[in-house]
């Protein structure tokens, strides 16, 4: 999801690549959980995300959608995100909170922490992009913990192939972004019909978990812009 804000008044001020050290370390976060909560509808899932959640869970994409995701319109495509729930019926701790992650355990736990999204493991850290890459900013409004342990990113982040990742990263960021670039000037049926051929190409269509996904991942961008 694209945000038009001042970093300045979000960040500590600073830029940050992967081998660089920022204070991120919250002591596994002592069972606070307010950063699963409230967030609507803009935890956005790219590829990678929806790959890593149906080979941990053992779900397909339809499965998913019909329990813990849902479909949002982020920057004029349709994308999945993580969906939340709300009501006055759920209780962690026995506290009462609306508007909670989906995946949250009884104890108000993440109950896919070692397959969980990108972003959440990014979090308190951003990315801003800019000349085809991206650097990092850390989000002091974000966490109510007081971060007490410094981080290298690159081990913050905790994802194999981390140079391969960083790199689909920014292929998927600026491959949708040219897209919802386009998107308003789009006719509505063939705005619908790019948005069916995101959603069947990149999350519908399996990946196979016994090839590489970043070359099926290519493979499927050669394909939708032909």
């Amino acid at each position: 999801m694209i945000r038009d804000i001042d970093l300045k008044e979000i960040s500590d001020g600073k830029l940050y690549d992967l081998n660089d050290m920022a204070k991120l370390g919250v002591d596994d976060c002592s069972g606070c959980h307010a950063c699963c909560c409230g967030m609507g509808d803009s935890i956005t899932l790219d590829p990678y995300d929806v790959y890593r959640l149906e080979k941990g869970l053992g779900k397909s994409f339809e499965e998913l959608l019909a329990s813990n995701l849902e479909l949002r319109v982020a920057d004029g495509i349709i994308l999945p995100c993580l969906k939340m729930n709300t009501g006055d019926s759920r209780f962690i701790d026995g506290k009462n909170e609306r508007e909670t992650c989906s995946f949250l355990d009884e104890k108000g736990r993440c109950s896919i922490h070692r397959f969980r999204p990108g972003i959440c493991r990014l979090f308190p850290l951003g990315r801003i992009f800019d000349d085809a890459t991206h650097k990092y900013f850390l989000q002091v409004h974000e966490c109510h913990k007081e971060r007490q342990t410094k981080y290298k990113i690159k081990k913050w982040i905790d994802t194999p192939e981390l140079g391969r990742y960083e790199s689909y990263i920014d292929r998927w960021h600026f491959f949708i972004k040219a897209i919802s670039d386009r998107a308003p000037q789009m006719p509505e049926q063939d705005l619908k019909a790019v948005n069916m051929k995101i959603l069947q190409l990149f999350y519908i269509t399996p990946y196979d978990t016994g090839s590489d996904f970043y070359e099926q991942l290519d493979q499927r961008i050669a394909a939708f812009e032909k």
